[in-house]
């Protein structure tokens, strides 16, 4: 996939990416950094990865760290911005991709935990280390964007609600955003070929994403749907701060 930013176009400017150490998170640092950002991967667990894709970032002439923060732990959260500011004096962009909830083995109510509560929390401590004139991307789906008004398979409701029940949270801020001169929008997409997400509702659903592909006509690739993040985090917001990727013919309103 072609990158969205123009080379240099990010020169001088400090980005994160949650959950970035593979998949579409992944991708999407690696749009920044070759657009001239200096770009921060976390992970959770993922370290190995993560500084696999800092060692190629540095290799092609990038800028690039890595930090390890559970975003459920606000502890960790406070020592992720703490390194942050220290080693580069604030942020500009914000991408807050990492999300969950199907897992195998954590507790009950983590898809809340993570996908709303985590959230808020981890904005909130964002905001001493944005400027005016920077920019925060969170990054949600249509199956969670329009979850009030479209059935939504069993397997995946509970993400789903977590994730809405965040962007709902998250769009409550945006007055204080706009005070600080912070800029905030969505990016929803469809069902996404190659993530985690995908494959734990294929195996708990069988032809659910062949199903959905052939109702939508065509999905976005990881690659892809990363550039729509990427392009998000510069362009111009929408007056309803929300950027819908993909066909949303399926859905109803949000």
């Amino acid at each position: 996939m072609t990158n969205p930013l123009a080379p240099g176009s990010l020169d001088g400017l400090r980005a994160l990416v949650t959950g970035s150490s593979r998949g579409i998170g992944a991708d999407t640092v690696s749009f920044f950094a070759e657009a001239g950002a200096s770009v921060v991967i976390n992970y959770r667990n993922k370290e190995a990865r993560a500084n696999k894709l800092v060692d190629k970032i540095v290799a092609a002439g990038g800028s690039a760290v890595a930090i390890g923060a559970d975003l459920t732990d606000p502890s960790s959260v406070a020592a992720m911005f703490d390194t942050i500011q220290s080693e580069m004096g604030g942020l500009d962009i914000l991408v807050m991709n990492a999300s969950g909830g199907m897992e195998s083995g954590m507790a009950e109510d983590y898809a809340i935990q993570l996908n709303r509560d985590a959230q808020v929390h981890l904005l909130n401590a964002a905001i001493p280390l944005l400027g005016p004139g920077s920019r925060v991307v969170f990054v949600t789906s249509h199956q969670a964007h329009f979850i009030h008004s479209t059935p939504m398979m069993p397997e995946y409701l509970p993400v789903a609600l977590s994730k809405r029940a965040g962007e709902d949270a998250l769009l409550e801020m945006i007055p204080a955003l706009d005070a600080a001169g912070i800029g905030f929008v969505v990016v929803s997409g469809d069902m996404i070929e190659g993530t985690i997400t995908a494959t734990l509702l294929e195996r708990a659903n069988p032809g659910a994403i062949s199903s959905r592909k052939d109702s939508a006509g065509r999905l976005y690739n990881v690659s892809e749907f990363a550039a729509e993040i990427a392009a998000a985090a510069v362009e111009p917001i929408p007056a309803d701060h929300t950027r819908l990727v993909g066909d949303v013919s399926d859905f109803g309103t949000a």
